[in-house]
């Protein structure tokens, strides 16, 4: 074969262009589901935080106390399995403030870095 019909040879024209664009295309995909589970986890965070501080004005039979706030928090972060100790609870001027701190891992650690701290704050007035 010489390099006039090589040029015009048309077979594996599809297998170049997967190669080519297949690893930008499954970089967007993992991305995107990366950036998904962060927000699930930020979104869980948060929302255990706001239980937490609320239940920490209403309720003083079940979040009297500093642990068993933590611990209300900890069961409220839906989607997450932190450990009570992932929150703590301070009396402000704003009312009851629950604070988060919460290591995110990665899946995919080849490009990023393998850990981002996320934190949550709610404050409930009293």
């Amino acid at each position: 074969m010489n390099l006039r019909q090589a040029c015009k040879d048309i077979g594996g024209g599809t297998a170049i262009e997967f190669g080519l664009t297949a690893p930008l295309f499954f970089m967007i995909v993992m991305g995107t589901i990366e950036f998904g589970l962060l927000m699930w986890t930020q979104v869980g965070l948060q929302h255990g935080a706001a239980m937490a501080a609320r239940c920490a004005t209403v309720n003083s039979t079940l979040c009297g106390t500093a642990s068993q706030i933590q611990a209300f928090a900890a069961q409220q972060s839906y989607g997450l399995n932190p450990s009570p100790s992932t929150f703590s609870y301070s009396s402000q001027a704003c009312g009851s403030q629950v604070s988060a701190s919460y290591p995110f891992q990665f899946v995919v650690t080849y490009f990023v870095a393998p850990s981002l701290t996320l934190k949550a704050q709610s404050c409930f007035p009293k």
